[in-house]
């Protein structure tokens, strides 16, 4: 395995979630549905699609050269997301008029596409290091977040 081709990346689909991070953040501050988590993990989740694009259309590629043509990957992959989507959708709850939950649930489902994308395209390595990452922005930024809230709540009061 390359590691220079994996960790590139990786860092790519990291400084993604940072930037999406920035945008979350203030969202979290400002107490919307969609915080800090939400935010980094839909950055992520477009990042890796993206790097994902080229893997698909080279191994459609090579498949075209030996006449085994089935479909074209990018359509695909776009069919996979919008399906996802709708299930991502169904997790998502509205209870009154500004309590939003399952924002983050939805948000991993989709990241959670992707990396299955990017086994498929044999980009293991890619994939594991995108959910370890996965991983950390559910933990650190949920405790993140909950602190947020909690000191929200205390200068509500």
């Amino acid at each position: 395995m390359d590691w220079n081709a994996t960790l590139e990346p990786l860092a790519t689909v990291a400084l993604a979630g940072l930037v999406g991070g920035l945008v979350g953040l203030e969202r979290e501050l400002a107490r919307k549905p969609a915080g800090l988590r939400t935010h980094v993990l839909v950055a992520a989740a477009a990042a890796l699609l993206m790097l994902l694009g080229p893997a698909s259309l080279d191994a459609f590629e090579e498949a075209a050269s030996k006449g085994l043509i089935r479909a074209d990957p990018s359509r695909v992959i776009q069919a996979i997301v919008v399906g996802i989507s709708f299930l991502g959708a169904g997790t998502i709850l509205r209870n009154g008029t500004s309590h939003v939950e399952g924002l983050t649930t939805a948000a991993s489902i989709l990241l959670t596409t992707a990396l299955g994308i990017a086994v498929a395209l044999g980009k293991v390595g890619l994939a594991f290091g995108v959910a370890m990452l996965m991983v950390v922005i559910l933990l650190v930024l949920g405790r993140l977040e909950r602190a947020l809230e909690h000191r929200a709540a205390a200068s509500d009061r």
